[in-house]
């Protein structure tokens, strides 16, 4: 399997996309603290050299707000 971002393998084989994502791989926080990054591909990757066909990925965990009191 290829690498394709964080936490993100692929192959294709028969015409078929694999994708592998370690569910229990450390979590990073978003940007903005909303969420916490499980997988990525940061962006639309290209999956095939010779055509035009893209991959965009995003699997996160939404972070509980705490009330304010």
């Amino acid at each position: 399997m290829a690498e394709l971002g964080r936490n993100v393998l692929y192959k294709i084989e028969n015409d078929r996309l694999f994708l592998e994502i370690d569910l229990k791989a450390e979590k990073t926080p978003s940007k903005s603290g909303k969420s916490l990054i499980i997988a990525s591909t940061h962006g639309n990757k290209r999956i095939f050299q010779d055509q035009e066909i893209f991959l965009g990925l995003n699997l996160y965990e939404r972070v509980q707000q705490k009330k304010e009191e």
